[in-house]
C-alpha cells in the first residue's frame, strides 16, 4: 500500500505523466526526487559506461532525457549509493529515494515499473536470505538443504509469472527477472560444499547428490544481457571458485603446488575462466576479480605475485582493467615492510602543503582514513582513535580526510572537538586510494621513522 502511495506521489512531484511507454518514440524519460540528498548529482551508467548525468534542482529533483538508448539493464549512482533500472525506448520512469534507507525506501513509477519493483524486490530479499543461509541453512544435509532454496526459488518464479500475466514485458524483460531469481540459488548450491565444512567442522568435504549441480547443464556463459546483474555475476564468482577449487583437489599433485596454493589455485581459476567464457567484458571482470582477490587479500609472496601478473597478462589480453591491476600490484609492492611510505601529498588544517613522508619523520605514525560522506563511520573512526591513544602513548595518531569538501572537513573537525594538528585532507582520490591501497576505511598504516611497518592493518585490530 505504501509503495503505491508512493507511485502517485512521484508523478505529482515530477510533474509529467507517468502511464504507459511511448511505443512510437525511442525517447526515454527517466526522472525523480531524492529525500537527503548526499550528492548534487544522479549518474546513469550502461555497465561500466557513464551515459549521463543529471544535477538535483533547488527540489531535489533530477531529470534524465534519452534520445535513444539501448534497452537493457542500467545503473544509477546517488554518490555513495547506487541501484539497477531496466530501461527500455519510449519508457517514462519516475523514482523517489529517501538515502537514509536508501533501498528500501526506493520506489519506481510509470512504464515498466513492475518490472522494476520487482528486481529491487528480488535485490533486498536476496540480501536478507544471505544472513539466512549462513545462519541457519548451510548445515543441512545436502537434499534438506536443495529442497529449502528450491522452495524459495520457485516461490518467486511463481510471483514472476503471475506478473507476466499482469503485465506487459518484453521477453528480455522477463529473462532478466529469472536469470536474478535462478542465479541467485545456483549461487548459494555453489557455496554450500564449503559452507556446510566449515559449519559442521567436518574433516572433509560431504559427499553430493549425483544431481546437486544439473543447472550446471544449462549455464549460459555469455548472456551479454545479464554480465553486469550483480546475482549473475556473483554466480560466476563461486562457480569459478568452486571448479577450480574441486578440479585442483582431484587432478593436482603436491608438486603442482611448490610454488604455493595460493598461486596455484588462483592460476587454475584464470585458465578456467579462459577456457569457458567468451564475452569480453564477462571475461575482463572476472579476471579483475581474481587479480584483485589474489593480490590483494591473500598477500602472497612478491616473487609468486609477480608469477601471477604474468600470467593474469597472457591469458587476459587488452583487459579493461588491466592499468588499475597493475596500479594495484605496484601499491602493494610499495608498502611492504621496511620501505618508505609513499611521498603523498597533503593539506594541513591550516592549508600548508606537506607529505606523509614529512609527517612521518623520526616518530612513531599510524595513519587511518576517513570521509565526511559517512556520519557513522567517522564518528566510529573517532571513537576507535581515543581507545587507540591511550593504548598506544608512543604514536602520533594521524587521520587522512578524503571524498570531503575542503570547508566541511574543517567544520567537521570543530564539531568533533579533535586535534587539528594531526589532521590532514586530500583531493585526490583516485590517487590516494591506488597509490596506498586503500581498499577499505578501516585501514591503517603504521610507519617507523617514514619505513613501513605494516601497510595492511585495520584501525579496529591494533591493540
Amino acid at each position: 500500500m505504501a509503495r503505491i502511495l508512493l507511485s502517485s506521489i512521484i508523478v505529482l512531484l515530477v510533474g509529467c505523466s507517468a502511464s504507459n511507454k511511448d511505443s512510437n518514440s525511442n525517447t526515454v524519460l527517466f526522472a525523480g526526487e531524492i529525500v537527503n540528498p548526499t550528492s548534487h548529482q544522479v549518474v546513469l551508467y550502461k555497465g561500466r559506461q557513464k551515459i549521463d548525468s543529471a544535477q538535483l534542482d533547488d527540489k531535489n529533483r533530477f531529470k534524465f532525457t534519452l534520445p535513444s538508448i539501448e534497452n537493457g539493464l542500467y545503473n544509477f549512482s546517488h554518490s555513495p549509493e547506487f541501484q539497477y533500472v531496466y530501461l527500455e525506448k519510449g519508457d517514462s520512469l519516475m523514482v523517489r529515494l529517501n538515502t537514509i534507507y536508501f533501498d528500501e525506501s526506493l520506489v519506481f513509477s510509470g512504464s515498466n515499473e513492475e518490472l522494476n519493483n520487482f528486481l529491487l524486490e528480488l535485490f533486498i530479499s536476496a540480501e536478507e536470505e544471505d544472513e539466512t543461509m549462513y545462519s541457519d541453512y548451510y548445515e543441512l544435509e545436502p537434499t534438506e538443504f536443495t529442497e529449502k532454496i528450491k522452495s524459495l526459488r520457485n516461490e518467486k518464479l511463481h510471483r514472476l509469472n503471475e506478473l507476466k500475466t499482469e503485465v506487459d514485458m518484453t521477453t528480455d524483460g522477463y529473462e532478466l527477472l529469472k536469470g536474478s531469481i535462478e542465479y541467485t540459488y545456483n549461487r548459494y548450491k555453489e557455496i554450500y560444499p564449503f559452507q556446510h565444512k566449515r559449519k559442521t567442522a567436518e574433516e572433509n568435504f560431504h559427499d553430493l547428490p549425483s544431481d546437486f549441480y544439473e543447472y550446471r547443464n544449462q549455464l549460459d556463459y555469455d548472456n551479454l544481457n545479464l554480465t553486469y546483474l550483480r546475482p549473475y555475476y556473483d554466480f560466476m564468482k563461486a562457480h569459478f571458485g568452486n571448479l577450480a577449487y574441486m578440479t585442483c583437489k582431484k587432478g593436482c599433485d603436491s608438486l603442482d603446488m611448490r610454488s604455493g596454493k595460493q598461486l596455484h589455485f588462483n592460476k587454475h581459476k584464470l585458465h578456467l575462466i579462459d577456457s569457458l567464457v567468451v564475452d569480453k567484458e564477462l571475461r575482463d571482470n572476472l579476471f579483475r576479480n581474481v587479480a584483485v582477490d589474489y593480490l590483494l587479500k591473500k598477500q602472497d609472496s612478491p616473487e609468486n605475485a609477480k608469477i601471477f601478473l604474468d600470467d593474469f597478462k597472457k591469458v587476459s589480453k587488452n583487459n579493461m582493467h588491466i592499468e588499475e591491476i597493475e596500479h594495484l600490484y605496484h601499491g602493494i609492492s610499495n608498502l611492504q615492510p621496511s620501505k618508505a611510505i609513499p611521498n603523498f601529498p597533503v593539506v594541513s588544517f591550516d592549508n600548508d602543503s606537506t607529505t606523509l613522508t614529512e609527517i612521518a619523520k623520526n616518530k612513531k605514525v599510524l595513519f587511518y582514513f576517513w570521509s565526511g560522506n559517512n556520519k557513522k563511520q567517522y564518528q566510529d573512526i573517532f571513537a576507535r582513535v581515543a581507545e587507540l591513544k591511550l593504548k598506544k602513548p608512543d604514536y602520533d595518531l594521524v587521520g587522512i580526510n578524503l571524498k570531503t569538501d575542503l570547508n566541511e572537513w574543517k567544520v567537521i573537525l570543530k564539531t568533533l572537538g579533535a586535534d587539528t594538528r594531526s589532521q590532514y585532507h586530500t583531493d585526490n582520490f583516485k590517487e590516494l586510494m591506488e597509490t596506498l591501497v586503500l581498499d577499505k576505511m578501516n585501514k591503517a598504516i603504521i610507519t617507523d621513522n617514514a619505513l613501513i611497518v605494516d601497510g595492511f592493518s585495520n584501525i579496529y585490530y591494533n591493540n
